[in-house]
């Protein structure tokens, strides 16, 4: 799963959705009953179309997330400040193995527009395109995916208890945004959470485009 998880950075990378040092991904395995387990997430500061194996830091998670203990890091890699929201994720969506985090020009412009001009303030609605098939139990073009957005902050413990209201109100979500920030998106594998985030972007950039040619 580490190499999975290093070639899904990689080609986040070569899309431009994780500029400079941006994002971060992570994988979930050794789950044990009665205990959240362990994850592996990206170093702080990575250039992820660099990412290798070695570049994975290894979490033991706290039954009660956003609790966390690195367990082993290297000799000066630290674990990106946002730990803590991959915790929650892990925590309220138990099927997720993996997890990715990217900074895309569309859903960075789209998670700004829906909080000011959107029908539903604090969501982004995606209804009518076919490629919302691709995601997971999605058999429909007539769904309606709601992607909530979150005020982003440095913060975070306070934002890592607004995702966790914010995953219970939407059961439904494949996916959150943070305002002006990212999207964050998981699967059952790998696989699946690569083709949530290639699903997502395409429908933001979509909707993005729809929205500012005022159709």
């Amino acid at each position: 799963m580490a190499d999975e998880l290093c070639a899904l950075a990689r080609k986040c990378s070569a899309r431009g959705w994780t500029p400079a040092t941006a994002g971060n991904f992570s994988f979930r395995d050794g789950v044990e009953e009665g205990d959240s387990g362990r994850i592996w997430i990206s170093a702080s500061g990575l250039d992820k179309g660099a990412m290798t194996p070695a570049n994975l830091l290894e979490i033991a998670l706290a039954k009660a997330a956003p609790g966390f203990r690195l367990v082993q890091a290297g000799d000066q890699a630290q674990p990106s400040a946002e730990t803590s929201l991959h915790a929650v994720i892990y925590r309220d969506r138990p099927l997720a193995r993996a997890i990715a985090h990217v900074h895309s020009v569309w859903n960075t412009l789209l998670s700004e527009r829906c909080t000011k001009q959107g029908a539903m303030p604090g969501a982004v609605s995606l209804c009518g395109y076919e490629l919302l098939k691709a995601l997971d139990g999605v058999t429909t073009h007539q769904h309606r995916e709601l992607v909530p957005v979150l005020e982003n902050s440095q913060d975070y413990v306070a934002l890592a208890a607004e995702l966790t209201h914010t995953l219970e109100r939407f059961p439904a979500a494949h996916g959150v945004l943070l305002r002006g920030h990212g999207l964050y998106t998981w699967g059952k594998s790998i696989a699946e959470v690569w083709r949530h985030v290639e699903a997502l972007e395409f429908l933001f950039e979509t909707e993005a485009r729809r929205q500012i040619a005022g159709w």
